[in-house]
């Protein structure tokens, strides 16, 4: 007897730096810090990945937080020690908990992450919204969320 339990699926936000954002694009893969080891254990293949994009100052300008990206997952978590991401200044970190991703779809157009904060599950305190981003490599999010941003996506 064949029972369907539902889809396991999980589906994340991962939190990247501009120049790390490039290694991912550039390598299809999504790594983090020992610290966060706990987190990425939990990824599974064909889990679903939001690339976030931390504000960044460009010359002066100073480029709002955004989603440039979604992922499927496509292998187990795996550690490698070389050095393709870039760490915090003062950090030596290797990031060396990752997964292998494949592009779902780069967005044409980045979607400003702020505008979408009033709608998002995830984020129970609207005002103070960056408690549930700041500190951490990636977090899961309700699949409501994750249909949300990729409906606005182009």
């Amino acid at each position: 007897m064949n029972i369907l339990i539902g889809d396991f699926m999980a589906y994340w936000l991962c939190i990247t730096n501009e120049e790390n954002w490039k290694v991912i694009k550039e390598k299809n893969i999504w790594g983090v810090p020992h610290r966060h080891k706990n987190t990425i254990a939990k990824v599974k293949p064909d889990d679903k990945c939001l690339i976030y994009v931390m504000s960044t100052k460009r010359n002066k300008d100073i480029i709002p937080p955004r989603i440039v990206a979604a992922y499927e997952v496509i292998s187990e978590v795996f550690e490698d020690q070389s050095r393709i991401f870039k760490s915090l200044p003062g950090r030596n970190e290797v990031f060396p908990y990752r997964v292998k991703l494949k592009p779902i779809k780069i967005f044409r157009k980045p979607i400003d992450f702020k505008s979408l904060i009033p709608e998002l599950k995830f984020i129970k305190n609207k005002r103070k919204w960056t408690g549930h981003i700041q500190g951490k490599a990636m977090r899961e999010i309700p699949k409501e969320d994750y249909d949300l941003i990729m409906s606005k996506a182009q």
